[in-house]
């Protein structure tokens, strides 16, 4: 006998507190893209002042940056609707293809780089307005460097992978930023105008290496990989305490798809227990779970005294 612990499907039943949360998930989407308009004007304006490759390749992430907000905003909004006759479980994998799109690109715009890099330590290029150029830049580095710790520190707590790999391709893109201006000011001190492409070619090899880490966590979230092994323990305690009246739990499963973490598990109650009180335990402990665990979807399955395993969570 199943208990389940998800909404009816609809949009009209979702609870207000998850309408809400999708929302502001939403706006600060929509805040991410006018960022990224922002910073890549920024960059556009130092590249095309200094003709530096190295700023090209600043400017090129920056468009990649704009591109990956765009689809951030479009998986959250698929993200966020209920499920439905065709996605019964919901739509909550969808900010997982947003991860791997980025990861994508981003590897798309290291090879261009490499590409610009190689051409400009073929055929030199003289550097100019340098110090307009950089002022346009770190400025750009600036509005990144706040944005990129807003994002992961708010896709944590809202568990969101679409603005968490957001903010860290960002994070990447500041210290990329960082190395570019600190290279460009040795390379107008030194006169080493090598320097300008060197540093395109570490900028492409950075964001390559960002490239696929995102890609393989994501795929990581795709795969239905299991909760941690602290939310896990977590999760045995809650239920060894809140079962009062049955005799155990096992085959206790659980995964986790965007902002959901799906928990499964066999019930197992005395032979003589009615089937309304089992409901109660089920109840429960549904409301247990969901308050330690943040989007949490509980199903339990109620089974006789019989078929206890004596290696599940014991109940306290």
């Amino acid at each position: 006998m199943p208990c389940a612990g998800r909404y009816p499907l609809g949009k009209a039943h979702m609870p207000a507190a998850k309408r809400h949360s999708n929302d502001k998930l939403k706006l600060v989407a929509v805040a991410s893209i006018g960022v990224a308009v922002a910073v890549l004007s920024l960059k556009v304006l130092a590249y095309w002042r200094t003709g530096s490759v190295a700023l090209y390749s600043d400017a090129l992430e920056s468009v990649v940056n704009l591109i990956t907000a765009l689809v951030a905003l479009y998986t959250i909004h698929v993200a966020s609707q209920p499920a439905d006759g065709r996605h019964q479980f919901g739509h909550h994998k969808a900010e997982y293809f947003s991860a791997v799109i980025e990861g994508v690109l981003i590897i798309v715009a290291a090879l261009l780089i490499l590409r610009e890099a190689y051409d400009a330590y073929v055929s030199p290029r003289a550097l100019s307005n340098l110090n307009e150029g950089l002022g346009f830049n770190i400025a750009a580095m600036l509005v990144n460097g706040f944005w990129c710790a807003f994002l992961i520190g708010w896709g944590r707590r809202h568990r969101s992978p679409a603005l968490v790999g957001e903010g860290w391709h960002l994070l990447t893109d500041v210290v990329t930023s960082v190395g570019v201006v600190v290279g460009l000011v040795l390379a107008a001190v030194t006169g080493w105008g090598v320097l300008d492409p060197a540093l395109a070619a570490v900028v492409a090899v950075n964001i390559l290496w960002s490239g696929v880490r995102l890609m393989r966590e994501s795929v990581g979230g795709l795969m239905d990989e299991a909760v941690t092994a602290e939310i896990e323990r977590q999760i045995r305690e809650v239920i060894a305490s809140n079962a009062a009246g049955a005799i155990e739990a096992h085959d206790v499963k659980t995964r986790t798809a965007g902002r959901v973490t799906f928990i499964e598990f066999h019930l197992v109650v005395p032979a003589t227990m009615t089937v309304a009180a089992s409901h109660d335990i089920c109840d429960r402990l549904e409301t247990a779970l969901t308050e330690a665990v943040q989007g949490a979807e509980v199903l339990i399955h109620v089974e006789p005294e019989g078929e206890a395993k004596q290696t599940g969570v014991p109940v306290v």
